[in-house]
């Protein structure tokens, strides 16, 4: 099989905008809420990938309502400065209740984490996306998953549709517990997490792993944007990983709000695919 054939299927879905409402919310830990949405804007939604984004927009301070851009604007004009928008991984959608549920990191600061802290059932969020599903080949039975409290929810959708003869090694740097954020798979797993307090980072946890046999490696890794390119890098540098073979982003940037972006080679168009 060639290195092309080890690439990830691209699946594209329509745009469109949807109204989605805050039914329930789980606190998970202190620093991370559950927050289950419904709406009659979900009816024809689909997240086929474990790794899909979709773009939700909140109210601006003081407003209930979140503002949402024209999909027919020209896209050479200034971007609306009341949009408030941030990316996020939808953690399951049950297509028969229309459910839909969304993890929410609480940081320091910031306009997500200011509103999921104080979101209630009948709030209200815009969505747009996913744009794009990538699903990894069925041969690919080997599985690296790397990331931080971002990365959880498709860390754990991925684990989640694994089949008995896979493997997956992951590593984590998280605040969540295994009893906040359980890990759960059909596959045979092993997790490996940064020591808490300590200095200890992702890269420096790749280093002292074992990794299997690239041949049939799938590797995932989000996580603070310059971490995600380190972690991308030695794989493919120092532990000749094929390019093919990693999808590695920036999901945040440090110091930057809004920042995150996928992980790209210097030729190929930046921007989280």
């Amino acid at each position: 099989m060639t290195q092309d054939g080890l690439a990830p299927t691209k699946i594209r879905h329509a745009l469109r905008l949807r109204r989605i409402t805050v039914a329930r919310i789980i606190p998970l830990s202190d620093t991370m809420r559950r927050i289950v949405f419904t709406g009659e804007d979900l009816h024809d939604f689909v997240t086929a990938g474990v790794d899909d984004h979709v773009k939700l927009f909140f109210p601006q301070p003081g407003s209930d309502t979140p503002v949402l851009p024209d999909l027919g604007a020209d896209r050479s004009a200034p971007r609306d400065p009341r949009l408030i928008a941030r990316d996020y991984t939808p953690r399951r959608f049950d297509e028969e209740t229309r459910e839909l549920i969304i993890d929410f990191v609480l940081h320091d600061e910031g306009p997500a984490t200011q509103w999921a802290a104080q979101a209630k059932p009948g709030h209200v969020l815009g969505m747009g996306g996913p744009k794009a599903s990538h699903i990894a080949p069925e041969t690919l039975t080997t599985h690296l998953l790397i990331g931080d409290d971002t990365a959880l929810p498709a860390i754990a959708r991925t684990l989640e549709t694994l089949a008995p003869n896979h493997r997956a090694i992951v590593l984590l740097d998280t605040r969540e517990t295994e009893k906040a954020y359980p890990l759960v798979s059909h596959a045979w797993i092993e997790v490996h997490r940064c020591e808490k307090g300590g200095d200890e980072t992702l890269p420096d946890l790749l280093r002292h792993v074992v990794l299997p046999s690239v041949e049939k490696l799938n590797v995932w890794i989000a996580a603070e944007i310059e971490i995600a390119r380190t972690l991308r890098d030695h794989l493919v540098n120092e532990e000749a990983v094929p390019r093919t073979q990693i999808r590695a982003a920036g999901y945040w940037r440090r110091g930057d709000a809004a920042g995150g972006e996928r992980i790209t080679d210097p030729e190929a168009k930046n921007g989280r695919a």
